[in-house]
């Protein structure tokens, strides 16, 4: 029977984030699709969904969902970053860069200065 209360969404959420550090994305994905029919603007579902399809190499999913959390938060320096390993994995290596960028300029992290190539002598980029 499919998940119908709220509380049953948030059961489903807690569920997927479980199953997805357990390394089975596909089984938080088919949790996390009864949560977004249910609430199709919550991004944090879409958000986790995303790292799920991404977990389980389905790019064209996880490019689609973190697009989606983008343009409700073009401030988010982790979709970004996602997104832009996500065009990483898919070699669209232009995307990519624009996306890690964004993250290092969102959010100064060295992991995302890194992705980056911000940095070096002068602030010029490595290589």
């Amino acid at each position: 029977m499919p998940a119908n209360s709220p509380e049953d969404h948030v059961i489903d959420y807690r569920a997927a984030e479980q199953l997805l550090a357990a390394k089975d994305p596909r089984g938080a994905i088919k949790l996390l699709d009864n949560v977004i029919a249910a609430h199709p603007e919550n991004t944090a579902a879409r958000l986790l969904r995303a790292r799920a399809f991404f977990a389980g190499a389905q790019l064209r999913g996880a490019e689609l969902e973190f697009s989606l959390v983008l343009e409700r938060e073009p401030d988010n320096a982790f979709a970004h970053f996602a997104l832009a390993r996500t065009f990483e994995r898919a070699n669209r290596p232009e995307a990519a860069q624009r996306h890690f960028r964004l993250a290092a300029a969102l959010d100064p992290r060295p992991d995302y200065l890194r992705a980056a190539k911000f940095g070096g002598p002068g602030g010029a980029d490595q290589g």
